[in-house]
């Protein structure tokens, strides 16, 4: 799908907030809130806008340790291995990478001790390395036109 200036605007109100009424993002866009829903439809129906989503603070439900794990597998199937990460609350996010390793999760835990629990499990299908962060600079939750 081929998106126009007026697309990439609605996005970034939308990454804004996504709760807006669509009357409302019409009036700042100069369109009808009809026209802006059928481009948000057209937007979800082509898969650009994939789900919506709410951006909530880890640290008020006690999620105060995050942790970027790389994995290296002891074998060449992942099947189990990623049936095991999609089942893990742990598991905020999961990449297969290139270079060193094969997958990068990025995991929030209350405690040293989920932790342990996690990395131990993890075990039985690779090796890994283990950062922990000690500062959120920057959180990826708005869209911002290139």
């Amino acid at each position: 799908m081929e998106l126009d200036n007026i697309d990439l605007q609605i996005l970034q109100l939308l990454s804004e907030n996504s709760r807006v009424q669509w009357k409302d993002m019409g009036k700042q866009i100069h369109m009808t809130g009809q026209a802006v829903g059928n481009r948000i439809k057209k937007l979800e129906e082509s898969g650009v806008i994939k789900a919506y989503s709410l951006i909530i603070d880890e640290m008020k439900l006690g999620l105060s340790f995050t942790a970027f794990i790389i994995v290296y597998m002891k074998t060449a199937n992942h099947d189990s291995f990623i049936h095991f990460i999609s089942d893990r609350n742990e598991v905020v996010e999961a990449h297969r990478i290139s270079g060193e390793g094969c997958y990068h999760l990025k995991i929030k835990v209350k405690s040293q001790e989920k932790l342990n629990l996690f990395l131990n499990k993890l075990l039985q299908y690779g090796n890994y390395s283990v950062h922990l962060s000690i500062q959120e600079v920057k959180q990826h939750n708005q869209f911002t036109a290139l």
